[in-house]
């Protein structure tokens, strides 16, 4: 099986490449650029099984009217490049699946991949963009998947790898009033999942790629320093972290519930349901 994989280079695209090359895929990496021509596009992607799209700026960090801009054009002009090319194929790949996230839904609410409860900020207004130039693709012979993520944990980088010093030096504790749900996933179960979607041609459109048991900062900031056998007295103030990340804060302190039933409903078995096995696993020597 032939993989394009776009956005290959950061903490989830290393990982996916590792992962099939391991299982003895064929891995093709694409870098789009403003430059890159629909037809270099449409060269790669002819005969290949299956395109990843991951591309896009960094979300977490300080959003500038400037850095907004990035954001969008990273994803979407990447996006659409792709959906051209897609469709200019003349044996395009028979799966496209499009990174996505939980960003997209409202505060209020438990998400499952039926809910049409989403928020109205920048983020959101993002997301739900993005998706809809990614199901442009949509034919009968392409079917595309938009994979939403949660926060993504695993050994040596991610959001963990920011996380973890604090915690190991004691000075780890929740952010903001701690009551925020986070949406999470293991890195290993998130690349299976994906290995899953691929190997299961029925299921297309939106997919949660979430672990089955999300849970409060609180809790989570609990069970790090349990784990670590460090005090978790100390906090960030909202205000501190707004002060710091302007509207990018939202990323952190807003509460974002979803549940994956649509993996769970075909059978995906995860390896880490529940973030203290995750964490443990994280945090394990060797």
């Amino acid at each position: 099986m032939k993989i394009v994989l776009c956005g290959s280079s950061g903490f989830l695209g290393s990982a996916l490449k590792a992962f099939f090359l391991q299982n003895k895929y064929e891995v093709v990496t694409l870098s789009i650029r403003s430059s890159t021509s629909i037809e270099s596009i449409v060269e790669c992607l002819d005969n290949a099984d299956v395109v990843i799209n991951l591309s896009g700026a960094n979300i977490i960090g300080r959003w500038s009217d400037d850095y907004k801009v990035i954001l969008r054009q990273s994803r979407l002009e990447s996006t659409q490049k792709l959906v051209d090319a897609i469709k200019a194929s003349h044996n395009p790949p028979h799966t496209y699946i499009n990174a996505s996230a939980v960003g997209i839904y409202d505060e209020k609410h438990r998400h499952n991949e039926q809910s049409h409860e989403y928020a109205t900020d920048f983020l959101a207004t993002l997301v739900r963009d993005w998706e809809a130039i990614a199901f442009g693709a949509q034919s009968s012979r392409t079917r595309v998947c938009a994979t939403r993520f949660g926060v993504v944990y695993g050994k040596n980088g991610g959001a963990m790898a920011k996380m973890l010093p604090p915690f190991k030096m004691g000075l780890g504790g929740k952010m903001g009033e701690g009551s925020q749900v986070v949406s999470w996933i293991h890195i290993d179960d998130l690349v299976r999942g994906y290995d899953f979607l691929i190997n299961h041609s029925h299921i297309q459109g939106i997919v949660n790629f979430t672990a089955p048991h999300p849970l409060t900062n609180t809790q989570q900031t609990r069970i790090m320093g349990v784990e670590l056998h460090r005090p978790t007295f100390l906090s960030v103030p909202a205000w501190v972290v707004r002060l710091i990340f302007g509207e990018g804060s939202a990323v952190m302190l807003d509460s974002k519930e979803a549940v994956p039933a649509v993996l769970i409903q075909e059978g995906f078995e995860f390896n880490y349901p529940t973030f203290e096995r995750a964490f443990r696993e994280i945090v394990a020597v060797g």
